[in-house]
């Protein structure tokens, strides 16, 4: 692994490439990434980036949103497998349709896309959001009427927080949605002075379970910060392994599941990558523009 590592490190020089990666991440990738954020900490970065290539070590719809907000950079993703059940739940033509049907009914309908969606889907939104930023995104945008595109889990956390009307997409996170209560409580009961903390793309009655719902970079602020020493970490499997890095004088506990999209992203792929400039990110100028502008509108209102 190491003298894989040395030729990843290499390639990037060569390249003129900076890697950017998820939380969920295999930790071996952490050892190449210049950065490593969730989804708005990605989004952030990749727009101010000098580096002339972007190498997304994360699922297809980052990639995209790299590409979307640095459209002149080169952008690359190791494995361009790498999907995400929420961005197949909800394609553009069926979007535009359910938006149309409701402004029927409500005229000042404004559609919320989180980011874990395609760039055509993004083009056709009013605004983006992450799970870090999605209260503020629904609250200060324009519109009492909201379509919350496409996690349901997320959309329902939204709802209970705001008193906008909510309409939520039929869709999930499969590693969230997995996740049980019974789970938490089964380690609660071993450990009762454990600090739960949960991601909101986990089911309501897991949420209920949890001292605190957050984002994963949130996740890792909390437990940095936070007096407790012993943390249930309830979210994609790798954010434990995040967090043992960071946070090494506490201890993290998993009620979690394994992402295959994100574990499909490795330090081999990533070589070949930039060894070869394969899977490149390629999207129309028409749907970058639109797009980004539903990702800036996100950026502005958070």
């Amino acid at each position: 692994m190491g003298r894989l590592i040395e030729d990843i490190l290499a390639l990037k020089e060569r390249e003129d490439a900076i890697i950017l990666a998820h939380n969920y991440q295999r930790p071996e990738i952490f050892e190449v990434a210049d950065f490593v954020g969730d989804s708005l900490e990605l989004a952030k970065r990749g727009k101010d980036v000098t580096q002339g290539t972007i190498v997304l070590c994360g699922v297809h719809f980052m990639a995209e949103t790299a590409k979307i907000l640095a459209p002149h950079k080169r952008v690359l993703i190791p494995d361009a497998q790498a999907g995400c059940s929420l961005a197949d739940s909800v394609d553009a033509d069926e979007l535009v349709e359910r938006r149309d049907e409701l402004r029927e009914i409500y005229p000042d309908l404004r559609v919320v896309s989180y980011v874990n969606t395609t760039a055509e889907v993004k083009a056709v939104s009013d605004a983006c959001c992450t799970s870090s930023n999605a209260l503020r995104v629904v609250e200060n945008i324009d519109g009492d009427n909201i379509l919350f595109v496409p996690d349901e889990n997320l959309a329902a956390y939204v709802a209970r927080h705001t008193q906008k009307n909510i309409i939520a997409w039929n869709g999930n996170c499969y590693v969230h949605h997995q996740i049980r209560p019974d789970e938490i409580r089964r380690v609660r009961q071993a450990r009762p002075d454990l600090r739960v903390v949960a991601h909101p793309e986990c089911r309501e009655d897991v949420l209920a379970e949890a001292d605190a719902v957050l984002s994963t970079s949130g996740m890792i602020r909390y437990a940095r910060e936070s007096e407790a020493s012993d943390f249930l970490v309830v979210t994609e499997c790798g954010l434990s392994d995040r967090l043992m890095l960071e946070v090494p004088d506490k201890r993290f506990y998993k009620a979690c599941q394994l992402c295959k999209y994100m574990k499909m992203i490795t330090l081999e792929a990533t070589r070949d990558a930039l060894l070869e400039g394969r899977d490149e990110i390629v999207l129309s100028e028409e749907v970058c523009e639109r797009a980004r502008g539903a990702l800036d509108r996100m950026i502005e209102l958070s």
